[in-house]
């Protein structure tokens, strides 16, 4: 086994969750990842932990979605049980195929976002992780050789986390006490919003592995303008491309999109909260500087925001104030290392991808 999985283990382990003997642990890994569940179970077996393993397999999952009436579609109970009784959550992303479940009709998947959110829910209350097994499947939606998305990969993972909290300190002091940000980003973005009152997020490779974002909750009802998207989304293995939304108060009332504009208007008509904004996130990873179409990684490059619709973060919702709630959390990422500025009270904090305290 190559020592970088070992060593991507001991991180998600003792960093992203810091596992005790305590602690009942959930691996849910696609069966590519067998490596990293693997070097993830040696690990937890030194803390002396009590994992058990749900593995995905997307051949099944579009199987069964497409037999499956939507009328039928309801939350697994014995899933949610599962997930009360569990402390730590690490989810592993490693595709075989991208575009499994693309011939899943639509509302039949909006269906299945809605019945899983109890479990979501109950997840979001544990200590968990979502991370990265290079597979070449990935490696080829990188447009790199598998060799070099594993280099990538283990590149973005093991790194200072301590010294990137630091950086991003320094945008968590602009943020939390702000009351507006706009972004502008060529002719098709210029989106404001308020964030009055709400807290900052400084994302150093907890929730997230790679980590290397700031993130923030819009004010429910204060999106105004317009943004485009500048890489496709992918839902249920169809890709949206060209994605443009306008908000008025708050809300998506205008869409469209190059490519799979229909998976798009499934997504805004989940249920009323994914009209709305949940999430405003600046990415400040340094050490991610190419495009990979894996936005677990392009949204924490220094040169990107995304927003997402849907569910809002939680942690950065005081209690007196309205919380977006939906069953999806849709991320969507703008390039704003050209032609772009981000201004936080009318001061620009950073333009053409360069923060000002860089």
């Amino acid at each position: 086994m190559d020592d970088r999985v070992r060593r991507h283990a001991e991180i998600l382990v003792d960093h992203c969750t810091d596992v005790s003997a305590d602690d009942n642990v959930l691996v849910r890994a696609p069966t590519a990842a067998a490596d990293l569940v693997e070097a993830l179970y040696e690990r937890l077996g030194e803390r002396g932990a009590r994992p058990t393993t749900e593995w995905r397999h997307r051949r099944a999952a579009r199987a069964y979605r497409r037999a499956l009436d939507a009328e039928d579609v309801r939350t697994a109970d014995h899933r949610l049980a599962a997930m009360a009784e569990t402390d730590v959550v690490i989810l592993i992303k490693g595709g075989e195929n991208a575009a499994e479940g693309s011939d899943v009709d639509p509302e039949k998947s909006a269906a299945a976002s809605r019945a899983k959110r109890p479990i979501l829910e109950e997840r979001l209350d544990t200590r968990w992780v979502i991370t990265q097994h290079p597979t070449p499947a990935d490696a080829q939606r990188a447009e790199l050789s598998t060799r070099a998305w594993e280099d990538f990969v283990y590149d973005a993972v093991d790194r200072d986390w301590d010294a990137q909290r630091r950086f991003q300190s320094r945008l968590v002091d602009v943020l939390e006490p702000a009351e507006t940000v706009r972004i502008v980003s060529g002719d098709d973005t210029d989106l404001r919003l308020s964030v009055d009152g709400m807290g900052a997020f400084n994302d150093a490779g907890e929730d997230n592995m790679p980590g290397g974002e700031v993130a923030t909750v819009p004010v429910v009802d204060s999106a105004e303008g317009r943004i485009a998207f500048d890489l496709p989304v992918t839902r249920n293995g169809r890709e949206i491309r060209g994605g443009r939304l306008t908000f008025e108060d708050g809300e998506v009332v205008d869409h469209a999109a190059e490519r799979n504009e229909a998976v798009l208007t499934a997504l805004l008509e989940t249920d009323d909260g994914a009209r709305r904004l949940g999430e405003l996130g600046i990415g400040m990873n340094r050490g991610i500087d190419e495009f990979t179409d894996n936005l677990l990684f392009d949204e924490k490059m220094g040169d990107t925001v995304h927003v997402a619709l849907g569910d809002a973060m939680a942690e950065c919702v005081p209690d007196d104030r309205e919380l977006n709630e939906s069953a999806v959390h849709a991320d969507m990422l703008v390039d704003v290392s050209e032609r772009s500025r981000i201004e936080v009270d009318s001061e620009v904090v950073q333009e053409n991808g360069t923060f000002v305290f860089e």
